[in-house]
């Protein structure tokens, strides 16, 4: 029955790539990019809108998409999008555990979560509030500071968060230059945080 779901199963993929990790715990780490189409998110600030649409977006097969990945050195996968929780990645985490892929997620926390991970970064949103469930199980969370009023609302979901997890503040691109020295401030007072930066942006990479 597994292997019947595997070859059936299909996702809609933007893009894929093998890059670095440019962001949080395991910043400057080769790993391997499925970025899926769909999102009911919405952030006005998103570089990637064109991803929210996941008709827009070829389905593929999943063994298609573990064989991609096969293809490079790198044995971590990230799962992004778009918000890749509104997919059922059950079947797609077990094909990659199989391939011996380390699999980590990128999501918002706004959907149910589904599949088996060895890193889950939260990356809350306001304009749709992560699941608690998926609060209580992110490794990492990942704020993005657009404007000061962010820190406070960091502080909530550090709240709600376990008490291992990483916390990072990242300033959101647009506004890197204003807003990383009042990061650095906040940090400086608030040791629980670091700061993430997003070095594949400054190294020019994807």
């Amino acid at each position: 029955m597994q292997s019947t779901a595997l070859h059936t199963a299909t996702l809609p993929v933007m893009e894929s790539f093998y890059t670095l990790q440019g962001e949080g715990f395991h910043q400057g780490k080769a790993a391997y990019f499925i970025r899926l189409g769909g999102c009911d998110v919405g952030c006005v600030w998103c570089d990637v809108k064109e991803s929210w649409d996941a008709d827009k977006h070829p389905q593929l097969a999943i063994p298609d998409m573990v064989r991609e990945a096969a293809a490079n050195p790198g044995r971590i996968v990230v799962i992004t999008g778009g918000e890749p929780l509104m997919h059922d990645l059950t079947v797609l985490t077990q094909a990659l555990h199989k391939a011996g892929f380390r699999n980590h997620i990128e999501t918002s926390g706004s959907s149910p979560l589904s599949g088996s991970w060895d890193w889950i970064t939260l990356s809350p949103k306001k304009f749709k509030a992560p699941l608690p469930e998926i609060c209580a199980k992110a490794h990492e969370l990942k704020i993005v500071v657009y404007n000061k009023s962010d820190f406070a609302w960091a502080e909530k979901y550090a709240a709600l968060v376990g008490k291992q997890c990483k916390l990072y503040l990242q300033p959101e691109w647009s506004r890197a230059a204003e807003m990383t020295p009042f990061i650095i401030d906040y940090v400086k007072e608030n040791p629980q945080w670091q700061i993430s930066l997003q070095i594949h942006k400054y190294i020019n990479v994807p």
